[in-house]
């Protein structure tokens, strides 16, 4: 009997059983994507950038997350909820109406953010509650992902909190191939509210510096103070000379409160949200194929991923957590039917015979996985493979393309996105970096990693294949189609500039950019040059 056939059955013999318990992102629409898109952000900001912070000293612990019922409340509707509980300071300066006029001009973007908050928001006020913080953090994620959490920022900030890598192991949060904790929803709402605490405290009970200090960092913050207080100014945030995003970054949360407590003074729309769970936290003891849960729940694979975008790839991670976030009315059938699904079922293993001469990174590629998964699937202590032996290889039960947003999936997507100019390829070499790659292409850095769904400070690795988007004038050598690799030449007897142009179809001036040589054509036998070739030109050099 087929697992599909199984697990229809299954589901079909699950009693309905009443349960309580709890309920997306930047400013496009479409599928999500991996980097935001700075173009629909306010002013005075770049979204989603934030300098490391200085953190606690140690990492805080990762609280176990299995979330008892709320407390009933006659409100319908979770905004109205939410202007019963603000109390932040409210403020009308200029800085203030700039962002809310900027708001209120974007009522499509407005729109947008509060749809994708029907998923996550009410779980995010639930736990701003238990921690009694202002309920106008429940719409920090509009400021920092406009409510996505997959955005990806040049700044390496990841999700709907958009933490750096550093600050969430700080914060607990895992980040491995399987698994991403800064984009799980519940782990990543737990870590922000946890510093969000701690800078509450370090700055003595003021949530405008806190907040000011989540954006820049405290040590960024506490500076200013200290320069103020020098000076005889107050330290109040609205006194303090600090960087221009932190400026702004404050004064669009508290105009984004003045919306949501009017929306129809500004005319924004905001979609409603129910004051009710929208999903439940349910065990699932161990990994399992995210196709295969999906079908058990009795969702699209896409609302699964939406809901529990902080796993990377096709299944759970092998080490957890071992839980899903289930739409409400879903979450009881699919907890009885994840218990009854028999363990070779929740994911498909491939028996591979080690052959001689292979290594662990070689059957690695070839099924699509990491050397660090393969080792944690067999429990393997180190490297070391003899030919003859057996290792288990998890496979996905669906093809590839069939897990959209599956990280491999989305990093697809952004790189076939068709865009202005002239597209081609370039292999990355040893000692290539965004900001080499940006000049020599004379592009923007920050959009050359965003083609790649990267950020500019992310390490590149030798052979990894780039997108790079240019106009017809930035480059003689690049053409539509084309795949361009770094080589290197060595001058020989008789060469000249013109010569060496000529023979890899480049032009004088990139072989003199690319080299910095001077205007002189004079080479030396056995220099080294250093060409970026289009190799679909190349015809037997």
């Amino acid at each position: 009997m087929s697992i599909r056939i199984r697990i229809a059955l299954c589901c079909a013999a699950v009693a309905l059983v009443a349960c309580s318990m709890p309920k997306e992102r930047q400013g496009n629409t479409g599928p999500e994507q991996t980097s935001l898109d700075v173009s629909t952000a306010p002013p005075e900001t770049v979204v989603g950038s934030r300098p490391p912070a200085t953190m606690l000293a140690a990492a805080q612990p990762v609280t176990g997350i299995l979330v008892a019922p709320y407390a009933k409340t006659t409100t319908t509707a979770l905004w109205e909820q939410l202007r019963q509980d603000f109390r932040l300071p409210d403020s009308d300066n200029e800085r203030v109406r700039i962002q809310r006029n900027w708001y209120a001009g974007h009522p499509q973007y407005m729109k947008r953010v509060t749809e994708r908050a029907q998923r996550y928001a009410w779980h995010i006020y639930q736990e701003l509650k238990r921690r009694k913080m202002p309920a106008e953090i429940a719409l920090l994620p509009i400021v920092e992902s406009a409510y996505d959490p997959f955005a990806y920022s040049h700044g390496r900030a990841a999700g709907l909190w958009q933490f750096i890598p550093a600050t969430g192991k700080r914060f607990g949060l895992k980040q491995n191939w399987w698994y991403d904790g800064r984009r799980d929803v519940v782990d990543s709402t737990r870590a922000a509210l946890d510093y969000l605490q701690h800078l509450h405290k370090r700055f003595d009970g003021d949530w405008l510096l806190a907040l000011a200090a989540y954006n820049s960092g405290e040590g960024t913050v506490s500076k200013a103070q200290r320069l103020n207080r020098r000076k005889g100014k107050p330290d109040s945030f609205w006194d303090l000379k600090l960087p221009k995003e932190t400026r702004a970054y404050v004064p669009k949360l508290i105009a984004l409160k003045q919306l949501v407590a009017s929306p129809d003074t500004f005319g924004i729309e905001l979609q409603h949200i129910p004051n009710e769970p929208y999903f439940e936290i349910v065990k699932t003891h161990a990994q399992v194929d995210l196709a295969v849960a999906a079908d058990l729940a009795g969702i699209e694979l896409d609302t699964l991923y939406r809901l529990n975008p902080g796993f990377n790839q096709w299944a759970t991670d092998p080490k957890g957590p071992h839980r899903l976030l289930i739409p409400f009315d879903q979450a009881d059938n699919f907890r009885q039917a994840i218990t009854a699904l028999p363990p070779e079922e929740r994911v498909r293993w491939t028996r591979h015979k080690i052959r001689q001469g292979e290594t662990l990174s070689h059957i690695a590629k070839r099924y699509h996985i990491t050397v660090a998964a393969l080792k944690s699937a067999n429990d393997l202590g180190n490297s070391s493979i003899r030919a003859g032996q057996y290792l288990m290889v998890p496979q996905s039960s669906e093809d590839k393309a069939h897990y959209t947003l599956s990280a491999q999936q989305r990093l697809q997507r952004t790189r076939n996105h068709e865009r202005k100019g002239y597209k081609s390829e370039h292999i990355v070499d040893s000692g290539d970096t965004f900001w080499d790659l940006a000049r020599h292409y004379q592009v923007n850095v920050r959009k050359l990693a965003s083609w790649n769904g990267m950020a500019p400070g992310d390490t590149l690795r030798v052979g990894q294949k780039l997108v790079v988007w240019t106009s017809q004038a930035s480059s003689n050598s690049v053409h539509p189609g084309a795949q361009v690799r770094p080589i290197h030449y060595t001058v020989r007897r008789g060469d000249s500039l013109a010569r060496i142009s000529s023979r890899f179809k480049v032009t004088i001036s990139e072989l003199r950019r690319w080299n910095g040589l001077p205007k002189s054509d004079f080479l030396k036998p056995g220099q080294r040059l250093k060409l970026y070739v289009d190799v679909t030109q190349q015809t037997g050099t």
